[in-house]
């Protein structure tokens, strides 16, 4: 997302997909919920992590992939307008290594 300073403003604020486009969905995505009915306990398999949740996506389960594996989203209100791959994270934290934090976890203290 591009960021850019608004005119006769000094607030910046975050420049996202145009209105007259509107969210980006993908459409086979789209065409696969439109087969589920409400409440249908199936997994939907997507590849699709751009793609926009959007009020009709609430109530499935959707099995978002990662790059190695597939994780369980199941969209609720408050995640509508975020993407899908927000909730399904493709990097795993290890830890900042160092000394110091070896001695931390152990629980010396020096």
């Amino acid at each position: 997302m591009y960021k850019f300073l608004c005119a006769g403003s000094s607030t910046i604020s975050n420049m996202s997909r145009s209105t007259k486009k509107g969210p980006y969905m993908d459409e086979k995505l789209m065409a696969k919920v439109g087969k589920k009915r409400k409440g249908d306990k199936t997994p939907i398999k997507t590849w699709a992590r751009a793609s926009t949740i959007v009020p009709e996506m609430i109530g499935f389960i959707f099995d978002v992939h990662n790059g190695k594996d597939f994780i369980q989203v199941a969209p609720r209100e408050d995640m509508v307008g975020h993407k899908l791959g927000e909730f399904s994270p493709s990097t795993k934290f290890v830890r900042h290594g160092g000394k110091m934090q070896r001695d931390q976890e152990t629980g010396e203290n020096k």
